[in-house]
């Protein structure tokens, strides 16, 4: 059996198969997901979408993407879906320097909002990091005192990796891993087995051998032999 620990069934690539990818997502092992949130909206419809499933649970966050649109309210938003039974964890949140779609102070200002609502919650925050390895680890290291996590789709960063592993966070890995060009295979090694997981971040980042095709949750198999 397989777990995806983080997917977007959500997303509107799945507008039209949704109930098709489920059901090859059972064929090939996959018996239990969490469906993660990019903004306010998605985590309402990410909770809507997990409530009437078993083995499916949701998260509440803004994605750094989404972070410079956010309403005002967003925290006391999340903070008040954190209470469903459903919602196992804050957000997706964290730094994207690579794209910076979001202004860099409202990335961070939004990301140490989500870690402290976390500690707050005594729940887990899922941690999107690109291209911002001093800014996440220094994060990591300035939140609350018991702040737990995973570092989700981690492709490298050697700074954020330490300030996780010495808190007891989770590091999960994708299909990158499966590419000729993951460059983070000696870090993943150092990963404990109880902290390890995988993931498909669909519908992004197919493994090999689908690769430039959408991605799904069946595909987390080819995920775990890659790991």
């Amino acid at each position: 059996e397989f777990f995806d620990s983080h997917c977007h069934l959500t997303d509107a690539a799945f507008r039209n198969d949704r109930e098709a990818v489920l059901h090859r997502a059972s064929e090939a092992g996959v018996t239990r997901f969490v469906c993660i949130a990019s903004n306010v909206a998605d985590a309402d419809a990410a909770r809507a979408f997990v409530s009437t499933r078993t083995g499916a649970w949701s998260t509440a966050g803004v994605h750094p993407h989404e972070a410079g649109t956010a309403e005002g309210d967003a925290v006391a938003r999340i903070r008040e879906m954190l209470q469903a039974p459903d919602v196992v964890a804050v957000g997706e949140t964290g730094l994207d320097y690579h794209y910076d779609h979001s202004p860099r102070d409202v990335q961070r200002a939004l990301f140490d909002a989500h870690l402290a609502l976390g500690a707050e919650c005594s729940m887990p925050v899922v941690v999107h990091a690109r291209e911002a390895d001093d800014d996440v680890a220094a994060a990591l290291r300035n939140a609350p005192a018991g702040t737990l996590g995973v570092l989700h789709c981690f492709t490298g960063g050697d700074r954020a990796f330490a300030e996780a592993m010495a808190r007891d966070w989770y590091v999960s890995f994708s299909g990158i891993a499966s590419f000729r060009s993951f460059g983070a295979a000696d870090l993943l090694r150092e990963v404990p087995a109880d902290r390890l997981l995988i993931e498909t971040d669909s519908p992004y980042l197919a493994p090999v051998p689908h690769r430039g095709k959408r991605n799904e949750p069946a595909f987390v198999a080819r995920v775990a032999e890659a790991v």
